[in-house]
């Protein structure tokens, strides 16, 4: 590697050489950051100079790092008493990328422990380069990403590891069913576009089942990547922020291989039950971290880059998720203010919140009937009247939120797994606002007109499609399978309470059915403090009819397809077997339609 500076700008000190105009602060792929000196002096910045041209900075970086890495400029300080700033640049080292030789390397939180407990360990100048860089910790990761470059996208076939879902007898269980194989081989022809439903008869009783359930591309991702750092990963210890899906039975299965979750879906911090301190607090440099399907708070994600852990190589974010964003950041750049149609209290929305808000001033609003009380405040006649209406608002929206100010164009991005037509019932009102406050010929200039269904996730709503024509097929009773948590399992039972009532059940597993006229529904708390959420109640099921009845089944796309047989399983084990055809007679006549 090359000189790190020339001699006559070498000088880190307390009081550094008034010529100096920019330092460098250099992460590995870990988040490690890079220090000179140590020893018998203190740890300097990585790299100093008085060049005040970009280029010319970024040659001179690049002679050090070599030319991979990207460097950026994020931060300045020390423009006091008319003094010029001092720029601070940034480079994130890719995996590949070697290490320049002599340098020490420790985590932000390392480096802090220490200087507070000697301020000599750390120059001035490399103190005052590490407060200014602070607020722009969570960019230095992704410096090596284009704008418009996922984190993690959908495999394709040919890369899919399926080999997860058949390591063992307890995974094979959980994920392996040959029925749904079936009908996904006969049913499902296009990825994003719904078919008829299969009908499944086993005799006394039949089942309809939609082309589309169960596992969508982002849970597979996220499913894959989870169980391969784990398999990778041997004797080292591998956390997740928090659930990786909203399904008990997968997330269980991980923390039995040695999985670690450090928060709830919630976003409470666990505890080690060995040691009772916070599990974020046990981190140390090497341990491994996976982001969730649903993405993290920029907040969560800094942790990780302070603590020296690396946040890019085990994200498992959505790519769906990750549109969701940056879109956001493209109705951000056009001026709109960020209206987040989702559950405040849900890790999916709590992430996009965090992104949005770094871009333009953003709120969140849970359905239309939030809607309309925010129609209200853009209406007020005045000031006065306006911010009192908004002050309800105030826990929801991004710091510095001016109702008055913000609210004048808007642009609308929803939690992916939302029912599309309330997100498209909630652009619409809005429409009818600002044709109200401004006049129809203005509203496309104050409400975004492609966000009416830029962000909705095309797995969430094929679902949906499925679903609905599945409904038209008519039955004697309705089951959706999903995790407690999950929002999009949650969708897909209102569409089938929609049209079935009483006669439709919400619930997580083959233990749930309890007989033919008996069933554990569960109500999902689609908002805080609704009668009975989160309980769960015995409710009559199935019809006593001297007839074969019929059952529509749907999962959500966080439940396996093995949980799926086994409800099937369970319910055909309340008839006869005389009554009763084989499962794999079923199979057969179900890929001999597809034939």
């Amino acid at each position: 590697m090359t000189a790190l500076v020339d001699s006559e700008s070498t000088s880190t000190s307390t009081t550094p050489d008034r010529s100096l105009r920019w330092c460098a602060l250099v992460f590995d792929a870990q988040n490690l950051l890079g220090v000179r000196g140590g020893g018998d002096g203190p740890w300097e910045v990585s790299a100093c100079g008085s060049e005040t041209d970009p280029a010319a900075v970024r040659r001179r970086i690049t002679a050090i790092v070599g030319e991979g890495p990207m460097v950026e400029p994020l931060a300045s300080f020390g423009a006091e008493h008319g003094e010029p700033s001092i720029v601070v640049y940034a480079c994130s080292l890719r995996p590949e990328d070697p290490r320049p030789d002599g340098w020490s390397w420790t985590s932000i939180v390392r480096l802090r422990t220490a200087i507070l407990a000697n301020t000599s360990v750390a120059d001035g100048f490399l103190r005052a380069a590490l407060r200014a860089i602070e607020p722009q910790l969570i960019r230095v990761p992704y410096l090596n990403f284009g704008e418009n470059e996922y984190l993690y996208r959908f495999r394709t076939e040919s890369q899919r590891n399926r080999a997860v879902y058949n390591s063992d007898d307890r995974g094979r269980v959980l994920y392996q069913s040959a029925l749904c194989d079936a009908i996904k081989a006969v049913r499902r022809q296009k990825e994003r576009t719904a078919d008829d439903p299969a009908v499944l008869d086993f005799g006394a009783v039949r089942y309809v089942l939609p082309s589309h359930f169960g596992f969508c591309l982002g849970v597979q991702n996220a499913i894959e990547r989870a169980y391969e750092t784990i398999a990778e990963n041997p004797g080292r210890r591998v956390y997740m922020i928090s659930e990786l899906i909203h399904n008990p039975f997968v997330n269980d299965d991980l923390r039995e291989r040695g999985l670690v979750y450090l928060q709830t879906d919630r976003g409470v911090h666990l505890k080690n039950p060995a040691t009772g301190r916070d599990l974020w607090d046990e981190l140390v440099e090497g341990d491994i971290v996976l982001t969730p399907a649903f993405g993290a708070t920029d907040a969560d994600k800094v942790k990780l880059i302070e603590r020296g852990i690396a946040v890019n190589r085990y994200d498992a974010t959505c790519m769906l998720v990750e549109k969701v964003w940056k879109a956001a950041r493209r109705y951000a750049q056009s001026g709109y203010s960020i209206v987040i149609h989702g559950k405040g209290e849900h890790e999916e929305t709590k992430a996009t919140f965090s992104n949005c808000a770094k871009y333009a001033p953003s709120i969140v609003i849970r359905d239309l009937a939030e809607a309309r009380r925010l129609g209200e405040v853009i209406l007020a006649p005045d000031r006065e009247t306006r911010l009192a209406r908004f002050a309800a608002f105030a826990p929801y929206c991004s710091g510095g939120f001016d109702p008055e100010r913000d609210l004048d164009r808007l642009a609308v991005v929803n939690q992916t797994t939302l029912l599309r037509n309330e997100t498209v019932a909630i652009i619409e009102y809005l429409e009818t606002v600002f044709a109200e406050r401004f006049g129809a010929d203005a509203v496309e200039h104050h409400l975004h007109a492609r966000s009416k269904g830029d962000t909705l996730c095309y797995a969430t709503q094929v679902n949906q499609d499925a679903l609905q024509r599945a409904l038209r097929a008519g039955a004697d009773a309705a089951i959706v399978v999903g995790g407690r948590n999950s929002s999009n399992t949650y969708q897909l039972f209102r569409m089938c309470r929609d049209h079935f009532g009483a006669r439709a059940f919400y619930i997580q597993s083959e233990h749930h059915v309890l007989g033919r006229d008996r069933i554990r529904h569960y109500h999902y708390p689609y908002k805080p403090g609704q009668p009975k959420a989160g309980d769960v109640e015995e409710l009559p099921f199935l019809p006593d009819v001297d007839r074969p009845v019929t059952i529509l089944l749907t999962g959500g796309a966080s439940c396996p397809d093995g949980i799926i047989q086994q409800v099937v399983t369970r319910i055909n084990a309340l008839f006869p077997a005389e009554s009763l055809r084989s499962m794999e007679a079923v199979v057969d006549e179900v890929l001999a339609c597809g034939a």
